[in-house]
């Protein structure tokens, strides 16, 4: 449909117009689905290789996706490290800049991933064959900025998994059982939404970047600030604690992957997080987040 046509049907036929324009659309989401055929290894390999780009709770994300195309044998993680990536406004600025995931961010996200039992290696990609390609999503013809990211894999990869049950495991840190711990990065918030009602509750602690802290502090003055050293750190002490609170950054991948009593800020503009099982609580608005950590208080 030509600019002038287009025009034209748009002011006299604007029923037609929005058919046609349906009709484009699918069009051209068959053209780009065509273009994802993935080739499936033998079904009988004793191990699985896969390689992911990031970012990285993208790739707790795919762990279900992992398990259930490697079927009980081993899976070989490969990360492919510095791939560029423009983000988005509603994220805000990236403490990773323009990549999805450094060398840093590796180094701290290896020890929880080797941790897991189906994962018998996690190495940074160089070029090695893989079996399946995670990254396959980036090029899909839906939005990203919706839905449920742990799918996206599903629907790419023709499984299925049970995303209410745990997908990570480990030792819960005893040290935080009494604090209530929270994640807020500094993008993906839902407009309106103020935290400082929290410092009523006692035991608070910050894990995130210190920006992030800094931000929080300002509304919870009795906060504290918990900096680990690796990701398996963190997931312990988000393990550990009474329950989480968080947004749709790193730290909720961790919380939803453990299933422990979470509670996400949902963004209206990118709803792609959703929390799945038992213990999971989802907000957008002041008066259900307040009411939601008064029944948590209460447990």
């Amino acid at each position: 449909m030509n600019i002038f046509y287009r025009t034209f049907l748009k002011t006299i036929d604007r029923k037609s117009y929005r058919r046609i324009k349906l009709e484009e659309k699918s069009q051209k989401f068959i053209e780009r689905s065509n273009a994802l055929r993935i080739n499936f290894p033998p079904k009988d390999k004793g191990t699985y290789s896969f390689m992911h780009s990031g970012n990285a709770g993208d790739i707790i994300y795919a762990l279900p996706t992992i398990y259930a195309l490697a079927d009980g044998a081993e899976a070989d993680l490969y990360l492919n490290l510095d791939r560029p990536i423009e983000y988005s406004e509603i994220r805000g600025e990236h403490p990773l800049g323009n990549v999805l995931l450094n060398h840093t961010m590796f180094s701290m996200l290896r020890p929880l991933l080797l941790l897991q039992p189906q994962i018998t290696r996690c190495e940074a990609y160089d070029g090695q064959k893989v079996d399946y390609d995670l990254d396959i999503f980036r090029e899909s013809p839906f939005s990203l900025s919706a839905g449920n990211i742990a799918r996206w894999y599903f629907l790419h990869f023709g499984i299925n998994a049970d995303l209410g049950k745990p997908w990570l495991q480990v030792e819960p840190d005893p040290a935080v059982s009494d604090y209530i711990v929270i994640a807020r990065s500094l993008g993906y918030h839902s407009p309106g939404i103020d935290y400082s009602f929290l410092k009523k509750y006692g035991k608070l602690l910050f894990v995130g970047l210190p920006e992030e802290f800094d931000a929080m502090k300002q509304r919870v003055p009795n906060l504290e600030y918990h900096p680990v050293s690796d990701f398996l750190e963190l997931a312990r002490i988000i393990a550990g604690c009474r329950f989480f609170i968080g947004n749709q950054s790193f730290p909720f991948s961790i919380a939803e992957a453990l299933k422990v009593r979470r509670v996400l800020e949902v963004c209206y503009l990118c709803p792609n997080v959703i929390v799945e099982g038992s213990n999971g609580y989802d907000f957008c608005f002041q008066p259900q987040f307040e009411k939601i950590i008064d029944k948590l208080d209460r447990l």
